[in-house]
């Protein structure tokens, strides 16, 4: 059985009750929720869609290195640092 995606402001609420709404990457998340919210609302085209997606993706690649060597602090992962294809 699929898990059902949180609303976005049920994901806003949890970030919230977390501490996590200053995560960049998790602010991301709650616009892409609400993107999909609006779309399936509004029936957005398709166009327009892929290119706010696209803008999403771009402030996504701005958000840089900025947690290298600090990946438990803002992963939560524990000891040292988080490699591709380590999980």
């Amino acid at each position: 059985m699929a898990a059902v995606a949180p609303t976005p402001e049920e994901l806003a609420r949890y970030l919230e009750q977390q501490g996590a709404i200053t995560k960049p990457w998790l602010l991301l998340q709650l616009r892409l929720s609400k993107l999909k919210e609006e779309k399936e609302l509004t029936g957005m085209g398709g166009d327009e869609y892929l290119r706010r997606i696209q803008d999403a993706h771009q402030d996504l690649m701005r958000i840089g290195d900025f947690w290298k060597g600090r990946e438990a602090e803002t992963f939560g992962t524990r000891g040292g640092s988080v490699r591709p294809g380590d999980g």
